[in-house]
Parts: structure tokens; C-alpha cells; sequence
């Protein structure tokens, strides 16, 4: 009973630690052109109504793949995209994946995305996830 429980406490560790928003790959080469997936769960009572992305200096985001069910828009300063919205329902419990393409910085770095998840009861939530971008 007692390594059940222990096992049943890790897993759910493990849950808890995979729930927040995610950048994949998590790593990458630079100078590359990838294909980034950001992971959005929904681990509140109320759904996720949106997320919005900031592209770090130095990422060229090349393509938004059309997700069903989901809307996205784009922020730009000059002909560069910073910020890519996503508005959709992901109801508690539930996750939602949406993919884009971007070429890396042509120098190796720790990239750091900004994601903030906004909620149906107009609360917000602001995640970090990184890339490590490496030399080729």
C-alpha cells in the first residue's frame, strides 16, 4: 500500500509539474527554421478563452498553422511578428496545441517566451517556458 502511494504522489508531481504552458522543442539550433509547439492546459475551474505569445527578440516567426476551433492574430512592429493570440475555449481539465514555424536567432542563447493565459472569469495567468538554442 505504501509504495502505491508513493507512486500515485509522484505521478501526480509529474502532472502537476507538465500542466503549465509549454514551448516545444525545447531545444534548438540556431540559425534554424523549426516548428514550435506551445501546450496550453487549462488547470483552473474556469476555461481558457485565449493565449497570447510575445516572440522573442532575435525569433522570426515564419508561419501560424490554422488550428480547429481556434482563432489566432497577429501583432507586428514593423514587418516583424512580436505577438501571436490564439482565442479559443479549453475547458478545465482539457489542453489545446497550436504550432507555428520561426527561425531561430543565428546565435546559440537561452530563449525565453512570454505566454499569458486568460481566463472566462477575466483572470490571467503569465508562464515562462524556454528554448535553449544551441550552435549548430
Amino acid at each position: 500500500m505504501r509504495t502505491w502511494m508513493l507512486t500515485f504522489g509522484i505521478l501526480a508531481l509529474a502532472a502537476v509539474a507538465e500542466a503549465h504552458v509549454t514551448i516545444l522543442p525545447r531545444e534548438s539550433k540556431a540559425g534554424a527554421t523549426e516548428t514550435y509547439t506551445i501546450r496550453v492546459p487549462t488547470e483552473s475551474k474556469v476555461a481558457t478563452t485565449s493565449v497570447e505569445l510575445e516572440v522573442p527578440e532575435g525569433i522570426t516567426v515564419t508561419a501560424i498553422e490554422s488550428t480547429e476551433g481556434a482563432r489566432s492574430q497577429t501583432k507586428k512592429t514593423a514587418d516583424r511578428i512580436t505577438a501571436v493570440t490564439w482565442s479559443t475555449e479549453i475547458k478545465p481539465g482539457d489542453f489545446r496545441q497550436f504550432r507555428f514555424t520561426a527561425t531561430n536567432p543565428k546565435v546559440g542563447a537561452q530563449v525565453t517566451w512570454k505566454a499569458r493565459q486568460h481566463f472566462a472569469d477575466g483572470t490571467t495567468a503569465d508562464w515562462t517556458p524556454m528554448t535553449a538554442v544551441t550552435e549548430p
